[in-house]
């Protein structure tokens, strides 16, 4: 923990503004060292436009093509004992936020497009989620994309109704190494949309 403290001090000095823990593990550490971090992988061309890939949800995986690496992770929007429910929501776009203020505007932006969920309140918050996202987008000026479950799932699997566990063994065979599901999946995400440029 200490190393990543120092890190982010010196990433926080150089950048001249704060910059998020998030961020200085696994993207700025190529810049600041000349060494690939953890958790970043090289995917060939340094040019290619920013793109990132969200997993909505209270565990929200994510994953962003920067400087032509694959950066990847999760954030935690759960709602405190003494919160109000839309806290989750204004952290959520300050989040976005401060990856826009590192990263820079993603030429486009793809998320999980979820159709069916397992109860009430899971619907709503990927709602509350889904909402504060395009209105994002549709302000910042991000061309953004959803993707079904199914098509990113057999995508990286072959299978539609693939498992957690499916997807993250997917995950760690294009070389990431994903905490959860949800990385993983925001992972399978990103690399379909790299997969559909080489089509265009």
């Amino acid at each position: 923990m200490n190393e990543i403290n120092q890190l982010q001090a010196g990433v926080t000095r150089e950048a001249g503004m704060p910059v998020p823990p998030y961020v200085c593990v696994r993207a700025h550490t190529r810049a600041l060292t000349g060494n690939p971090g953890t958790l970043v992988t090289p995917l060939g061309n340094d040019l290619a436009p920013t793109l990132l890939a969200l997993d909505l949800g209270t565990t929200l995986g994510w994953a962003l093509r920067l400087s032509g690496q694959a950066m990847s992770g999760t954030e935690h929007f759960k709602v405190g004992r003494f919160e109000g429910g839309g806290m989750r929501y204004l952290r959520f776009v300050r989040w976005l936020d401060e990856l826009w203020r590192f990263a820079g505007p993603p030429s486009a932006l793809y998320f999980e497009e979820v159709r069916r969920h397992r109860g009430v309140d899971a619907a709503h918050v990927y709602g509350g989620f889904l909402a504060q996202l395009t209105a994002w987008c549709e302000r910042h000026g991000v061309p953004y994309q959803g993707v079904p479950v199914g098509t990113i799932k057999k995508f990286a699997t072959g299978k539609g109704n693939a498992d957690k566990a499916a997807m993250i063994e997917a995950a760690k065979r294009w070389g990431h190494r994903p905490a959860d599901d949800n990385e993983a999946d925001a992972l399978a995400l990103l690399c379909w949309a790299i997969a559909q440029e080489t089509k265009a």
